[in-house]
């Protein structure tokens, strides 16, 4: 990787939160699956060191990291780490390459079925409110001589 490409992913990193911490447990397996599961949805991500706690330095945290993920080691600064991976189902802009889950075609509509049984419940239930206001107005009516 260039300067420039390692620069260029620098500022990419500075309006990111991290993902999550390692503490006192270290770099465990766990650490590292959470890490390849953020590499499957992004390519660059931030990784907080808790200083106080961490038995290692953030720097042998990132190469361990980077070395079990297959990633590479952008920066790291204080307790923070940042690591890039390539990911070749994601776009320059961070998006998904891979095409959502085709939606029902807006055009097609409804079974005609469904469409005829949800009218036939309206008619009913309109034909049901008709006759409940006739009910209640001949109550209302005075009897006929």
């Amino acid at each position: 990787m260039t300067g420039k490409e390692r620069a260029s992913f620098r500022a990419l990193a500075n309006g990111l939160e991290p993902e999550f911490q390692i503490g006192k447990g270290g770099l465990t397996d766990g650490v590292v699956e959470q890490t390849l599961d953020s590499f499957r949805t992004k390519e660059l991500i931030k990784i907080k060191v808790l200083l106080d706690s961490a038995p290692e330095t953030p720097r042998a945290f990132a190469d361990s990291l980077a070395a079990a993920t297959q990633s590479e080691v952008i920066q790291v600064i204080g307790g923070v780490i940042v690591l890039y991976k390539e990911n070749p189902d994601i776009d320059e802009n961070g998006k998904s390459k891979k095409k959502p889950a085709k939606k029902a075609d807006p055009k097609k509509g409804k079974p005609l079925s469904k469409v005829k049984a949800k009218r036939a419940l309206a008619q009913k239930k309109e034909a049901e409110k008709k006759q409940a206001k006739r009910d209640f107005y001949a109550k209302r009516r005075p009897p006929q001589k």
